[in-house]
C-alpha cells in the first residue's frame, strides 16, 4: 500500500478518525462516568482536537521512517503503529484529563487505560481499513 498521502488527505484521514471515535465515545462516556451527555462531549471535543493534532503530527512522521527504511504496512507493524500512537496520546491527555476533571494524575491515568483498551484496536482497524478503501479506490480511478 502508498503511504504517498498529501496534508490534506492526512488531515481528512484524522477527521474522520476523530469524528467516527467521538461518535461512539461521547455517549459510551456519559454513560459509564454517569455525567451529563453534553459535558463529556466537551471532555471528547477537546480531547479529539488534541488528538487531531497529533494524529496528523505522528501519522506523518511514521510513514516517512517507513517509507525511509523500506517497511511494508504488515500487521505487526500495524501494532507497534497503534501502540505508539497511543502511548503518545496518553502522555498528552493524561494532564489534560486530570486538569479538566479535578481529579489526579494517577486517576487520570487509569481512566485512560480504560479510553486505551478501546482505542487499541480501533486505532489499528480505522487505519487498516481507511488504507484498503483508499488503495480500492486510487486503483478504481487509474
Amino acid at each position: 500500500m502508498s503511504a504517498n498521502k498529501s496534508i490534506t488527505e492526512r488531515i481528512f484521514q484524522a477527521i474522520g478518525f476523530e469524528l467516527l471515535a467521538i461518535l461512539i465515545c461521547t455517549p459510551l462516556l456519559a454513560w459509564i462516568m454517569g455525567k451529563p451527555l453534553l459535558d463529556m462531549g466537551v471532555v471528547t471535543l477537546v480531547l479529539a482536537a488534541l488528538a487531531l493534532a497529533w494524529n496528523v503530527v505522528f501519522n506523518g512522521f511514521f510513514d516517512r521512517e517507513l517509507k525511509r527504511f523500506a517497511i511494508a504496512h504488515t500487521p505487526w507493524v500495524r501494532v507497534v503503529h497503534a501502540l505508539l500512537f497511543e502511548g503518545g496520546l496518553v502522555a498528552l491527555g493524561v494532564p489534560l484529563i486530570a486538569w479538566w476533571l479535578s481529579i489526579s494524575l494517577w486517576q487520570a491515568f487509569l481512566m485512560d487505560i480504560g479510553v486505551l483498551l478501546f482505542f487499541l484496536p480501533y486505532t489499528y482497524i480505522y487505519h487498516w481499513t481507511y488504507d484498503v478503501v483508499r488503495e480500492r479506490f486510487i486503483f478504481q480511478s487509474v
